[in-house]
């Protein structure tokens, strides 16, 4: 199916779709969780998320450490209690990869 559309000929309205890979849906969006101080939080993150994904594979570790530390950990500075004990679980082993496209949108896996 072309960019957009489901199987079916359909209109693609995942949050994917929508918030991720459509530039006008993102900056919306990220301009919604930035303005309700209770998304603000969720805002932060995306744009950290971003700022991880740019990195130098050098600086990655160090970087990853301060993402849990600010979001992932109770009593952290920007705490995401929504998020599921599987995407703020401590890594088993070194360095993180990101399997849905970006780390924004997708899953956090750690590689072992």
């Amino acid at each position: 199916a072309p960019p957009g559309h489901t199987q079916d000929g359909g209109q693609d309205t995942s949050f994917r779709w929508q918030c991720v890979d459509q530039p006008i849906g993102k900056l919306l969006f990220r301009r919604f969780l930035e303005g309700a101080p209770q998304f603000a939080a969720a805002g932060a993150l995306w744009s950290e998320i971003e700022a991880f994904e740019q990195c130098e594979d050098a600086e990655r570790e160090e970087s990853a450490k301060k993402l849990r530390s600010r979001f992932f950990t109770p009593g952290g500075s920007e705490h995401c209690g929504f998020l599921s004990a599987g995407a703020t679980a401590t890594p088993t082993g070194e360095g993180v990869a990101w399997v849905g496209g970006n780390m924004a949108a997708g899953t956090l896996v750690w590689l072992t």
